[in-house]
């Protein structure tokens, strides 16, 4: 017997979430609106308000609720920032940001998930998010500066073309430290010289490209070294 959704989404966001300590009023009620579900295959919707990352096929997953919810957080959205979100994945995250966000720009390196989401995220009419297939290692430098860049895959350090793609008071929240186990960070230069913050640990899957692990070549375990198409119609890259 099917569950029911909206009543599992409501329970979610109540003992996933606020139990938890999310206290962001914005958040929480994205995190309502926000069906999970839309961004899974259809034999997994009865698991869709799990505690827990589900797989989105090509080796990928969608990330817990708990952890949408905390990056989403940290970064501090008040409805005017221009966000770049490197790893669109499912949608689910990139759905989010776009309720707490004016702009947000996603670039997913593999063709087939930035198609799937593509479709899904134009189903909802969401018409503040632009996506791009490539590698988000080097962000989106002809859209920058950006308020917050989010990063929703495991790096084993933080580029520097991202750092230099942040406004003077931007904030890059990532996923950073082994392949296996990582630390949530929030970087930010507000004060004038490069700040880190901490916000537990985490798994992500490993990203992919020229900042993931396999081609890394950073400086240090934190601080290291096409055109938009917005979705309507006719006008994605």
């Amino acid at each position: 017997m099917a569950i029911d959704l909206e009543n599992a989404r409501e329970r979610m966001v109540v003992e996933q979430l606020e139990r938890r300590g999310i206290k962001d009023q914005r958040v929480l009620d994205a995190m309502r609106r926000i069906a999970r579900h839309r961004f899974l295959p259809a034999e997994l919707h009865d698991h869709a308000y799990d505690d827990g990352p589900l797989p989105i096929g090509d080796a990928q997953t969608i990330s817990q609720p708990y952890m949408v919810a905390l990056m989403s957080e940290v970064a501090e959205l008040k409805g005017v920032e221009k966000v770049l979100e490197v790893g669109t994945g499912s949608g689910y995250q990139t759905a989010v940001l776009a309720y707490l966000a004016a702009d947000v720009y996603s670039i997913e390196f593999n063709p087939h998930l930035h198609d799937r989401a593509r479709v899904i995220l134009n189903s909802m009419g969401l018409g503040n998010v632009f996506l791009r297939s490539g590698d988000g290692s080097d962000g989106w430098p002809e859209e920058a500066p950006f308020d917050v860049i989010m990063v929703t895959a495991a790096m084993p350090g933080i580029a520097l073309a991202l750092l230099n793609q942040l406004t003077p008071a931007g904030r890059l929240i990532a996923p950073i430290g082994e392949d296996e186990l990582q630390t949530l960070v929030r970087i930010s230069h507000a004060t004038g010289h490069w700040s880190e913050e901490y916000f537990g640990e985490c798994r992500f899957v490993k990203m992919t490209g020229k900042s993931g692990f396999q081609d890394w070549a950073g400086v240090t375990p934190a601080l290291s070294g096409s055109e938009p198409a917005p979705l309507s119609p006719g006008r994605f890259s």
